[in-house]
């Protein structure tokens, strides 16, 4: 492994100077110290925030909603009573991320920054409305986690930023959250296609779809048929299969991740719909 300096500051003014001087970000560490070690990231400094006050844990209240620390786990989201009743697809979701292992030390935050387009936990937290907070040198900041990503890899955090939390707001009564990963195991696996559905009987449905296209995307034609037919179950999965922009690779083909969009989003609203 190559020499790298180490550091634990103990604020977030204090991580986010590191930053600006080219430091990494530990957190979990399940994929930084692993790339480091295989060489496939140099880093020449790497910032540990596990001391910074503040910026973990899970809570929740019905005004304000779900509050994810930068430094909580995919583990802590997995078991969480709280997320398991409100936060179904989110839940479900983390229980999908590698081995048990790794969500004891991966956090929800770090797996958002790594903007991978098969990530499992974007879908469902997009289509819960997520929004992100950071902080920089010139304060905080915050928007919607649909509008944080840029392309695979890349998203629009800044150098000397980092991510605080995500705030996911309450559900609305008579709301269905699912989760769906197509992959070609059962476990330790990325996601072939990934389908997520937030529906409020009588009210609003989200549907985001990941890993077909470079970044996980809101299905809005989809969306739109339903809002105005809420029974037009096989047209809004085929405008989101029309939506999809996937890629073939050593996964699956384009058009297979096409179909599979159709398959998936169908079954995700039927069970949306049966859980609102």
């Amino acid at each position: 492994m190559r020499r790298f300096e180490y550091f634990e500051p103990q604020s977030l003014d204090e991580a986010s100077r590191l930053l600006a001087a080219g430091g990494q970000v530990l957190a979990g560490g399940t994929d930084l110290l692993v790339e480091i070690k295989e060489q496939l990231r140099r880093a020449d400094r790497v910032v540990n925030i596990k001391k910074i006050p503040g910026i973990g844990g899970l809570s929740f209240d019905p005004a304000n909603g779900l509050r994810i620390g930068a430094l909580a786990t995919a583990r802590e989201v997995e078991l969480s009573p709280v997320v398991l009743e409100k936060y179904a697809s989110l839940a479900q979701a983390a229980r999908e991320l590698g081995s048990i292992q790794v969500r004891n030390r991966a956090t929800i935050v770090g797996n958002i920054c790594r903007a991978s387009p098969s990530a499992d936990t974007l879908p469902p937290l997009i289509a819960d409305g997520a929004v992100i907070r950071l902080h920089g040198p010139s304060g905080e900041r915050e928007l919607l986690l649909e509008n944080f990503f840029t392309g695979p890899g890349k998203t629009v955090l800044r150098p000397d930023e980092l991510v605080t939390e995500l705030v996911v707001p309450a559900p609305a009564p008579r709301t269905g959250k699912v989760y769906i990963k197509h992959g070609r195991r059962k476990a330790m696996e990325l996601a072939t296609v990934g389908v997520a559905v937030t529906l409020t009987r009588d009210a609003d449905v989200k549907i985001v779809l990941g890993a077909v296209a470079p970044t996980p995307i809101r299905a809005r034609a989809a969306e739109e048929v339903l809002k105005n037919d809420p029974k037009a179950l096989d047209r809004a999965a085929a405008a989101a299969m029309a939506e999809a922009r996937p890629i073939s690779n050593v996964r699956a083909s384009a058009e297979y991740r096409r179909e599979m969009v159709r398959v998936l989003t169908r079954r995700a609203l039927e069970q949306a719909l049966a859980c609102s």
